[in-house]
């Protein structure tokens, strides 16, 4: 009995222990996550850009790409699935007691070597420093060892070339406290920025500042921290791709394409002189001073959306979705062809998909961009006979074209360049002066 009564109290004994383990174990699953435990997003979670996020840290590569990082993941440009962060930076998962990258900056210091176009990554009291994707020697370091006098555990760092700041410096966040970094003496002064929100990212985009914060952005002045205009702004209207976003009004829709730093998919001028730009699900068409946007399937609803291509010919929209033309007849409304969509293959002999398209006024040669390679096609043989023409030799590849009175614009993300013909695009050897999509090209004031 004695035994008996002995082994009954080891068996409670042990369910009793397993029911614990396994009630702890839920109990700490269940518990209310802490403040910023949320940034912690492993393997194999999904991430939504579109359903609003707020980001970790924002870097800018040296191709002009930004790089949004949150938890062990990534999202390269404007649109497009996160990625995890050690497939780019193999080095940031090796320290698994550092948590998410806190902040992150591209070095803009012509003066300083050393650092000049490096990448760099705050985790927790660590900084690295990667040079084209690999990372430096004797990396990661401490912060104060590479950037003395500034904190651990940052919210934000941003770079600030001469001449925007007076030295070559960094802005370093943390909470309400800002700092600004000189990068050759290593001086750091303190400032107040008090028209700024708290920032949880920072970066510099085509010569503007961009305070991130929350799921919004403001632009502001490196020096003062000073915010003008109408701010904040959401950055899935000006930063992401994101398909049927918000309910907006005519005005915000103008503002948002003209604005956008998310490139072009196509772009043409009609006879006339007006401009349609296509991105994404929208489009933005500017005729002189006036501009009107909308959804694409508002105004060409057989297309939906995404364009790959389009251009111009006597009075009609020729635009090229994957392997498929659609025709438009240009008008209030514009009128869909009867017979079309077509095989691209039919109406121009080219396979698809391609990057870009253009016929220049007067002419009846459609230009068709497919990588480096230029086509010419006839729009008035029949069947259409495609000849290589020439290649685009000074960029790997475009994202739009049209042609107009001052000639042959490309256009690659957020800037253009203006070629007098097709010929001398396909002859140049140098690569013209560059300009700004949103400013130059639709005057857009940011």
């Amino acid at each position: 009995m004695r035994l008996v009564h002995t082994l009954t109290l080891c068996l409670a004994l042990s369910l009793s222990l397993v029911a614990s383990h396994h009630g702890g174990e839920h109990a700490e699953n269940d518990e209310p996550k802490a403040e910023g435990q949320e940034h912690e997003l492993h393997h194999g979670a999904t991430l939504d850009r579109c359903a609003g996020m707020e980001f970790d840290a924002v870097a800018v590569n040296e191709e002009e790409v930004p790089y949004f990082f949150k938890g062990d993941h990534l999202f390269k440009g404007f649109h497009g699935k996160a990625e995890l962060s050690n497939e780019t930076f193999p080095e940031l998962d090796e320290h698994h007691h550092l948590g998410h990258v806190d902040a992150a900056f591209r070095m803009h210091a012509a003066e300083s070597p050393d650092h000049h176009d490096h990448q760099f990554f705050f985790l927790d009291t660590k900084v690295f420093r990667y040079y084209k994707h690999k990372l430096e020697k004797d990396y990661p370091k401490d912060i104060s060892e590479v950037f003395p006098g500034i904190p651990d555990h940052l919210d934000a760092a941003v770079e600030c070339p001469k001449p925007d700041c007076t030295e070559d410096s960094v802005i370093f966040f943390k909470g309400e406290d800002i700092y600004h970094f000189d990068v050759k003496t290593k001086k750091v002064d303190e400032k107040e920025f008090k028209g700024m929100p708290k920032c949880t990212g920072a970066f510099r985009y085509m010569g503007h500042y961009y305070c991130l914060h929350g799921h919004q952005f403001s632009k502001f002045d490196p020096v003062t921290g000073d915010v003008h205009g109408k701010y904040p702004k959401e950055t899935r209207d000006y930063f992401m791709r994101c398909p049927h976003f918000g309910e907006k009004t005519t005005d915000d829709h103008v503002e948002r394409e003209q604005c956008s730093r998310v490139h072009l998919d196509a772009i043409t001028s009609d006879d006339d002189g007006s401009v349609y730009a296509f991105r994404g699900h929208h489009f933005l068409s500017v005729n002189g001073d006036k501009f009107h946007s909308d959804t694409i399937e508002s105004a060409f609803k057989e297309l939906h959306s995404e364009v790959d291509a389009v251009f111009s010919y006597e009075g009609h929209l020729y635009m090229i979705k994957d392997s498929e033309v659609f025709v438009y007849k240009v008008g209030e409304p514009h009128t869909h062809l009867e017979g079309f969509p077509k095989p691209l293959k039919e109406v121009l002999g080219i396979e698809g998909p391609v990057d870009a398209a253009f016929v220049c006024a007067d002419h009846h040669i459609a230009h068709v961009v497919k990588g480096q390679t230029v086509y010419d096609v006839d729009l008035k043989a029949t069947p259409p006979a495609p000849v290589k023409e020439g290649s685009i030799t000074q960029f790997k590849r475009i994202d739009a074209a049209m042609c107009g009175p001052k000639g042959v614009t490309i256009i690659i993300g957020n800037h253009y360049y203006l070629y007098e013909s097709p010929k001398i695009m396909m002859m140049a050897k140098i690569i013209p002066e560059q300009h700004r999509v949103s400013q130059e090209l639709f005057g857009c004031d940011h």
